[in-house]
C-alpha cells in the first residue's frame, strides 16, 4: 500500500532525480542567499551607506536580472542546463567572498554583480531543464515544483538571518550569513554533478543571436510581456523599502521581519500544488489575472499596514501573488520554439527587467517623498497592468497529450 501510494504520488509530482537535484541545488543557494540578501538594505545604511545606495542596490538587481537572463538562457542552450548551473552557482558564491572580506557599501554593490541574479541567470537552465525531463501534461506541475521549493529557502532563511542578525547585529550577522551561503553553494555543485542528468543531444544546438531570439517572441506573448512588466513596476518600486517600512519606520525586529516573509512563503506553498493541478487542465488566463491583481493590492494595503496584525494580512496577500507565477512561466516556455526555450525565456526577462529596472532605479526618489507616494504609485502600476492583461491576453489552454519523458 505505501509502495503503491509512493509510485502515486511520484508520477502526481513528475519527480525524478534531475528534478531532486534541481530541487536540492534551489534550497541550498535559496538558504543561503535568504539568510543575507532581504537584509542587505539595512545593512547597507548600518556600514554607512544611504537610502540612495539602497535604490541603487535593488535597481542594479533588476538591471542585471535583464541582462543576465538572455546570455543565461542562451549558454544554457549551447553547453547544456547542467553545466550552465554549475556556472552560475560558483559566480554567485564569488559574490558571497566579496561581500565577506571587504566591509564596505561599495563593495556590497560589486559583490551583487556577482550573486543578487542568480535566480535570473539560472531560472532560464532551469525551465529549460523542466520542459526536457518531464511530460508535456506535467510542465506546469514541473514549474510548481521548483517555485515550492524556492519558497521553502525563502521562508526559513529570513527566520534564520534575522535571528543571526538579531543576536550578532546588522554587520556582523551580515557576515555570518554569507559565509553559511558560500558553503552551501558548495555543497549544491555536488548535487548537480552528481544527481542531475541531461539527455544526449541528438543534433548540434542551433545557432542564433540575441536579435533572432527577440524577433520570434510569439505575439500572445508579447501581451503577456507588456502586463508583465507593469506589474513588475508594482513589485520592485517598493520592493528594497519594505523591510524598512517594517523595522526602521514601525519599530519591528529583524527575527518579526523574518517571521512575516515566513508567513508570506507558507501561503504561497499552499496554493501551489492545487492551482497546478488545475492550471494543467484548463484555461491559464484567470490565474494569471489574479496572480496580477494579488501584485498590485499588496503596496496598497502596505500603506495600512502599521500592526503586526495587519502587517501579517499584508504579507498574506504578498504570498497570494505567486497564485498563478508558475502557470505564467510555463506558458512562457510552451510558447517559445523548440529549439530555443531557454534562450526565449532569457529574451522575455532581458526585456522586462531591462524596462523594470529604471523603475527600480528611481524608486528611491518616490521614497524620499514619502512612503506613502511610493506605494500608491506602485498599485497604480500593478492596477494598470492587471486590467491590461485582463482586457488583451488570450485565454490559453495547454495541450494535454504530448511524450512523456525518460
Amino acid at each position: 500500500m505505501a509502495e503503491k501510494f509512493r509510485d502515486r504520488l511520484i508520477s502526481f509530482l513528475g519527480l525524478n532525480t534531475s528534478i531532486l537535484a534541481m530541487m536540492i541545488m534551489v534550497v541550498f543557494i535559496g538558504l543561503g542567499e535568504k539568510m543575507a540578501e532581504r537584509f542587505l538594505p539595512v545593512y547597507i545604511i548600518a556600514i554607512g551607506g544611504s537610502i540612495y545606495a539602497v535604490s541603487i542596490l535593488n535597481g542594479l538587481d533588476n538591471l542585471l536580472s535583464a541582462l543576465y537572463s538572455l546570455p543565461g538562457g542562451y549558454l544554457s542552450d549551447r553547453i547544456g542546463y547542467k553545466k550552465a548551473l554549475i556556472v552560475f552557482t560558483l559566480t554567485a558564491m564569488f559574490g558571497y567572498a566579496i561581500v565577506i572580506f571587504v566591509p564596505t557599501w561599495q563593495a556590497v554593490i560589486i559583490g551583487a554583480i556577482f550573486f543578487i541574479s542568480w535566480t535570473s541567470i539560472s531560472l532560464p537552465a532551469i525551465m529549460s531543464m523542466v520542459s526536457s525531463i518531464t511530460a508535456r501534461d506535467k510542465r506546469i506541475m514541473g514549474v510548481t515544483i521548483h517555485s515550492l521549493t524556492r519558497r521553502i529557502p525563502m521562508a526559513l532563511g529570513p527566520i534564520i538571518g534575522g535571528i543571526v542578525i538579531t543576536s550578532y547585529g546588522n554587520v556582523q550577522g551580515i557576515k555570518i550569513a554569507f559565509s553559511a551561503a558560500l558553503l552551501l553553494g558548495f555543497f549544491a555543485i555536488i548535487f548537480i554533478h552528481f544527481l542531475m542528468k541531461e539527455p544526449v543531444r541528438e543534433k548540434e544546438p542551433k545557432k542564433f543571436n540575441a536579435a533572432d531570439v527577440i524577433k520570434n517572441i510569439n505575439p500572445n506573448l508579447r501581451t503577456l510581456l507588456v502586463s508583465d512588466i507593469l506589474i513588475r513596476f508594482a513589485e520592485q518600486i517598493p520592493y528594497p523599502f519594505v523591510v524598512i517600512w517594517v523595522m526602521s519606520i514601525n519599530g519591528f525586529s529583524a527575527a518579526q521581519f523574518g517571521i512575516l516573509t515566513a508567513i508570506e512563503m507558507a501561503t504561497a506553498m499552499i496554493v501551489y500544488l492545487p492551482v497546478a493541478y488545475f492550471a494543467d487542465r484548463g484555461s491559464k488566463k484567470p490565474y494569471i489575472v489574479i496572480t496580477f491583481a494579488f501584485f498590485a493590492i499588496f503596496p496598497l494595503i502596505l500603506c495600512f499596514a502599521k500592526s503586526f496584525e495587519l502587517l501579517i494580512a499584508a504579507f498574506i496577500i504578498r504570498g497570494l501573488k505567486e497564485f498563478g507565477e508558475p502557470t505564467r512561466k510555463a506558458l512562457i516556455t510552451e510558447l517559445a520554439p523548440e529549439d530555443m526555450k531557454a534562450a526565449m525565456f532569457g529574451a522575455y526577462y532581458f526585456t522586462r527587467d531591462i524596462f523594470v529596472s529604471i523603475a527600480a532605479f528611481s524608486a528611491a526618489f518616490l521614497w524620499v517623498i514619502s512612503p506613502y507616494v511610493n506605494f500608491i504609485a506602485a498599485f497604480a502600476f500593478g492596477l494598470i497592468g492587471t486590467i491590461y492583461f485582463g482586457l488583451f491576453g488570450k485565454n490559453f489552454h495547454m495541450p494535454q497529450t504530448g511524450k512523456h519523458a525518460n
